[in-house]
């Protein structure tokens, strides 16, 4: 069954009388249309096996690499996209009051051991033995969920119509190299404004919001099989290497590094 954001599909897995409700399936898809943005009662865990999963909320883009996965709280607006071919599991979770997990949307590092059980969770029966063995494993992932290390894979999105529009152009150039006060004029906005709107609505330096979005862009790029030389120059960097430095700077290890501790597990999943 591919992953379903149907009206009658959200409303049925709110019904399940369960705390994990799994779409029993890998969706396996050439593209992920954005879906309509949407919510449903029960929190969702959205596993990316193979490509780049983003998920839209009203203030931030999530993005969900490989054996990563990102958690939409239950009741929160969102949509999903996918960036080339993707594979994911869904897994739709009513936990326990007791259980210890993220109040907000987040992106999560999936281990190998955390994987397994997803694996296994996504092939349980719907109405699956609360007492028995396939409820022992629910409980154990949210123990894995509970202790999952967060990654800093967000992209604040501001609210301002004048920040929205400089979010577009600096997207559509992201190798533009115009100065702070150049990108502030663009969008009728002095420096300094620039620099206090983005403070208060993100959180965020000028600088360190638009080197989060080319992380984003990167890892978009970088999974669907480009050079870190390529995508390095499509960002506007001199090299590679500088490239290289400013990822593991934000991220903590280089772009190969990083992709390569992620790919790892779905190669050898696939007999590779």
């Amino acid at each position: 069954m591919y992953l379903d954001v149907h009206s009658d599909w959200l409303s049925h897995v709110d019904q399940v009388p369960r705390a994990l409700v799994a779409a029993n399936a890998v969706a396996s898809l050439e593209t992920l249309e954005q879906s309509p943005r949407h919510r449903h009662q029960k929190a969702q865990l959205l596993f990316t096996v193979r490509g780049v999963i983003n998920c839209e909320v009203e203030d931030a883009v999530w993005i969900v690499p490989p054996q990563c996965a990102v958690w939409i709280p239950g009741g929160l607006p969102h949509a999903v996209f996918g960036s080339g071919e993707v594979e994911c599991i869904s897994l739709f979770i009513e936990p326990p009051a007791s259980a210890d997990l993220p109040t907000e949307c987040c992106t999560i590092t999936v281990s190998r051991f955390f994987r397994a059980l997803l694996m296994r969770a996504n092939a349980l029966p719907e109405l699956y033995d609360v007492d028995g063995p396939d409820g022992r494993i629910v409980s154990v992932i949210f123990d894995e969920l509970a202790v999952a290390p967060v990654e800093d894979l967000r992209l604040p999105i501001p609210s301002d119509s004048r920040l929205k529009k400089l979010t577009d152009l600096l997207i559509a150039a992201p190798a533009d190299h115009a100065t702070v006060a150049e990108w502030a004029s663009r969008i009728a906005l002095s420096e300094r404004s620039l620099s206090r709107m983005l403070a208060e609505q993100v959180g965020m330096s000028f600088g360190r919001w638009r080197r989060q979005l080319h992380i984003i862009l990167a890892l978009r790029r970088l999974s669907a099989g480009q050079t870190v030389q390529t995508v390095a120059m499509d960002l506007g960097y001199e090299s590679a290497s500088s490239f290289v430095t400013m990822f593991r700077k934000m991220v903590g290890k280089p772009p190969s590094r990083y992709l390569l501790e992620r790919l790892r597990p779905a190669a050898h999943d696939h007999g590779e």
